[in-house]
């Protein structure tokens, strides 16, 4: 059996071996630099094309932006999507006090950003990706962003008073969702990339209070249709937070989709060059059309 620690980092040098693919246009959703969406028209030359939201991935840290994602960004393109590529605001890139890695997201501006984001997307495409199909919506996220695009969903559920919350549930076909950080207890538990989930939230003092905001995992059931997909031999974000998610939608009674890849770890499902990275795209169709 491979050396597991062996194998994600060849997994993540293949995936992060794809040089970046520059957007067919560009638009801000505000005024801060990272408050932006790029845009990739479908390769075929289609029209009315399924729009997929993708999020990318990172542990909501600074270091890591959308550009890692554009190989994977630029395959569904070439499988006839039309797709929106959205950035946010991250962690400070100054690690926090006694620690070696950069800070873990920004509370609230982490939050506002995706939230404006999806609001802002369907009239933005309307104007700079004309080839999508803006009533054709999906959502889709890795790791981090994962987490992200199950929250975007599940805006209209959450507690009375946040400012994110949506009167009815958005527009969208669905959710696929690549390795998510799902469950913020489970993840918090096996200490998913050094402690994260707590960072993003302003530490242990504040956990308690801003979970019930930013947890997908009680923002349950949303009505939206969920599919996850996750590599079983996952090390990065193992598949038993995506499954503590999964226990979690069944007992609200929603059932969500689950898709556990044999022999694949966290990288290959953003990775052109991986059979995974297929069955996401099919994944994604599904919902899409």
């Amino acid at each position: 059996m491979p050396d597991p620690a062996a194998r994600d980092a060849a997994e993540e040098a293949s995936a992060f071996s794809h040089p970046a693919v520059a957007p067919d246009a560009s638009a801000a959703y505000g005024d801060h630099p990272d408050q932006v969406v790029d845009f990739y028209a479908p390769r075929d030359g289609g029209t009315r094309a399924p729009l997929v939201v993708a999020l990318h991935g990172g542990a909501w840290r600074a270091p890591y932006d959308r550009q890692h994602l554009t190989p994977f960004v630029d395959f569904l393109a070439r499988r006839g999507f039309a797709v929106a590529s959205v950035e946010y605001r991250r962690g400070s890139d100054i690690p926090r006090q006694g620690g070696t890695a950069p800070v873990a997201g920004r509370w609230p501006e982490t939050f506002d950003d995706v939230a404006a984001a999806l609001d802002a997307v369907p009239d933005l495409a309307a104007v700079h990706l004309p080839q999508a199909d803006t009533a054709r919506i999906v959502l889709t996220g890795h790791s981090a962003g994962g987490h992200l695009a199950l929250w975007a969903a599940a805006r209209h559920v959450l507690p009375t008073g946040s400012p994110w919350r949506l009167p009815a549930p958005p527009a969208l076909r669905g959710v696929v969702a690549l390795a998510p950080i799902a469950h913020f207890e489970r993840a918090v538990e096996l200490g998913v990339c050094g402690g994260a989930v707590t960072e993003l939230l302003g530490g242990d003092t504040e956990y308690a209070h801003r979970a019930p905001f930013a947890d997908p995992a009680v923002l349950l059931p949303t009505g939206i249709a969920t599919t996850i997909v996750q590599g079983r031999e996952d090390v990065v974000v193992p598949h038993t937070v995506a499954e503590a998610y999964a226990e979690a939608a069944a007992k609200s009674g929603e059932e969500v989709g689950f898709t556990l890849l044999e022999g694949v770890g966290h990288f290959p499902l953003i990775d052109p060059a991986a059979d995974a990275c297929a069955v996401v795209s099919e994944e994604i169709a599904q919902l899409a059309w």
